[in-house]
């Protein structure tokens, strides 16, 4: 009899420790995630924060500083709110010749990027300092989790999660991911208003 309990009692754990790996919804391993490109040599592309200068040859009242603003736009003379975010500022101004043609003969536009916008990142569960902190170019996991003061002793080590506006699933990482050299997580970069989740 006791030995019946005993296998019953391994089986409601065997099927407790399933569910609770099924509750965790969709995601990916960082170390499957394949290679991408380097991006050194990769043409700037605009995000919201950005200060940008809008320059229109022979036109100095339309020309002068402005940011990207958190919806993505920018705002100019004639034009009102043209979309700049995810465009190169190359992109951008030949955008703004083209809006201007209605108000100007042959416009030159050119857009010159003053100063990068603020970054940040969200680091919420569990950690020491949960909470919304800078983010540096190019910064990977482990020091992100780092700034916030480290995991709890409630953590799971292998069940760090990133969430990322577009992707429609979760990254999946291990600390001992993270902490190995010359991994694909520990390799993985950070970007704006990603969100990294402690289990």
């Amino acid at each position: 009899m006791k030995l019946l309990w005993t296998k019953r009692g391994s089986w409601g754990l065997l099927l407790a420790a399933a569910l609770g790996c099924a509750g965790m919804g969709e995601y990916v391993w960082a170390d499957t995630l394949p290679e991408t490109p380097a991006t050194a040599g990769a043409e700037y592309r605009l995000a919201p924060g950005d200060l940008i200068f809008v320059r229109v040859f022979n036109q100095d009242p339309l020309s002068g500083r402005t940011r990207v603003r958190p919806d993505g736009q920018v705002t100019i003379p004639f034009v009102n709110d043209v979309p700049a975010a995810g465009r190169t500022p190359q992109e951008l101004a030949k955008t703004m010749e083209a809006r201007l043609r209605d108000f100007i003969k042959a416009p030159v536009v050119t857009v010159f990027l003053e100063e990068l916008g603020p970054a940040q990142l969200s680091v919420i569960g569990e950690v020491a300092r949960p909470g919304i902190y800078p983010l540096e170019r190019g910064q990977g996991v482990l020091r992100a989790l780092a700034a916030a003061g480290g995991l709890t002793e409630f953590a799971h080590k292998d069940r760090i999660f990133l969430v990322r506006a577009g992707s429609p699933g979760r990254i999946r990482f291990t600390l001992e991911g993270l902490s190995t050299p010359g991994s694909r997580s520990a390799r993985f970069r950070l970007q704006n208003d990603d969100v990294l989740m402690v289990q």
